[in-house]
């Protein structure tokens, strides 16, 4: 799971109000100014709200995150844990008037070929619309409630859509950078126990960010996982993340012989919907002011 947390933060200075949509296509990008630097970020559905810049860019705007309000981050990707700072600069969209804003920079090589990202929870506008083909037929589209955000440090954090598994919220993150849609191992608990999933023979590794791939193992659902519009017969386990996946049956085990059950204090785990779901969808949209994510999918 992709976690960050906010050792401490600060708001942003306010600007003129924003346009009430942003329509996000293509290859996401957008045209930022960070202390007077004019750079190249990617807005993506699955990324926390604070403005992350590469590290050579923070070295070219002499960032350093000192001062009275020496802020940091943590990112943790599975047992790797990443360390960086937070600075308050000058940030401006599409050329509009700059106004204050803390970016953050990781102490690790940045893998893209932008210069930050940024997700929908730190875009100015209330509403963000992902547009990722045109609508097919047969199309649905579902609102469902949303997680993350809200409070003194939201804008800092990831924002997804909330299901129930299990009498219980799952949060669901959305990925259309990478190919498998998983989840982490506690998540992958809860959902054998209340959809039937069985694990396969069939394993892989992926990338989570930052370079840093993790073991999966592929379950297969009994009773289909309703996403929104999509429903999910089969999905990628984390199996070491989070927590141990080692109570979810083996496929083929005698039924009467399975009980899945949590060990301990368990995470509530994360999903995260992948380019294999996503591709059946012409758009995603963040709509913070009424706390819900539209999710269209044929």
């Amino acid at each position: 799971m992709r976690r960050w947390r906010a050792v401490a933060a600060m708001g942003l200075v306010g600007t003129a109000a924003p346009p009430a949509e942003r329509i996000v296509t293509g290859d996401r990008l957008v045209a930022i100014t960070v202390g007077g630097l004019p750079l190249r970020f990617r807005i993506d559905p699955g990324v926390p709200g604070l403005p992350l810049v590469a590290a050579p860019v923070a070295e070219r705007l002499s960032l350093r995150g000192g001062g009275l309000l020496a802020l940091g981050v943590a990112f943790s990707i599975g047992h790797e844990r990443f360390y960086g700072r937070t600075q308050v600069v000058r940030l401006g969209w599409n050329g509009t008037t700059a106004g204050k804003r803390r970016v953050g920079w990781l102490f690790r090589a940045y893998p893209l070929a932008v210069d930050g990202t940024i997700g929908p929870a730190g875009v100015p506008e209330q509403v963000v619309r992902f547009a990722f083909h045109a609508p097919r037929a047969g199309e649905r589209t579902v609102t469902l409630p949303m997680a993350g955000g809200g409070g003194l440090f939201g804008d800092w954090f990831a924002l997804g859509a909330a299901i129930t598994v299990g009498g219980k919220p799952l949060m669901i993150r959305f990925d259309p950078d990478h190919a498998l849609t998983l989840v982490t191992a506690p998540a992958g608990v809860r959902l054998a126990a209340a959809n039937g999933g069985t694990l396969t023979a069939q394993t892989a590794r992926q990338e989570i960010a930052y370079g840093v791939e993790r073991p999966l193992r592929v379950m297969r659902l009994a009773r289909p996982l309703a996403v929104g519009p999509l429903s999910l017969t089969s999905l990628a386990v984390r199996i070491t993340d989070g927590g141990g996946a080692n109570t979810i049956p083996e496929a083929g085990a005698d039924p009467a012989e399975v009980m899945v059950t949590a060990r301990g204090r368990q995470q509530p785990g994360v999903m995260t919907v992948g380019a294999d779901q996503l591709d059946r969808c012409s758009s995603l949209v963040f709509d913070k002011g009424a706390r819900q994510v539209r999710l269209s999918c044929s």
